[in-house]
């Protein structure tokens, strides 16, 4: 790294400790040519994660939509918001592990029914029918069937 003032590009660090949120670490430096010091920030470089979506577009993913489905699946079922942000969590863990930039859709339904599944029947199924777009009743109870033969 080249020190701002002397254009030198060696120096030692004197200190290190994180920032009071966390999110990055302070380094204090000095120069090896003059002698004089500054300070450095070092935070993790983030991938941003692309969503592609069924007619081909791209957007930025967006931990809150995949949140407000799930909300929206579990209006009036007995899970806390807790256990919710939790599945999210885990979604997005998945995605950010699989290090493929960008997510389909279709794939980021299939995690939350797979968490749904474990969680509350009746929100994955309220999902599920939105997600696959049930066109009648015979394709609902196709999806009751699969979920009762798993039992």
């Amino acid at each position: 790294m080249k020190y701002p003032f002397c254009g030198y590009k060696e120096s030692k660090v004197m200190d290190s400790r994180p920032t009071e949120e966390g999110s990055s670490i302070r380094r204090r430096r000095e120069c090896l040519n003059c002698g004089k010091r500054f300070t450095t920030y070092e935070t993790v470089e983030s991938m941003p994660l692309v969503v592609v979506k069924k007619d081909g577009s791209r957007q930025s993913f967006e931990r809150r939509k995949v949140l407000n489905g799930m909300l929206r699946a579990c209006e009036k079922r007995p899970v806390s918001m807790e256990t919710l942000e939790r599945l999210t969590d885990e979604i997005e863990q998945e995605i950010q592990n699989s290090l493929e930039r960008e997510v389909s859709t279709e794939h980021i339904g299939e995690l939350v029914m797979e968490k749904l599944k474990d969680v509350d029947e009746v929100a994955y199924v309220r999902f599920a029918s939105v997600y696959r777009q049930f066109k009648d009743i015979n394709t609902f109870m196709t999806e009751l069937n699969k979920l009762l033969d798993g039992k």
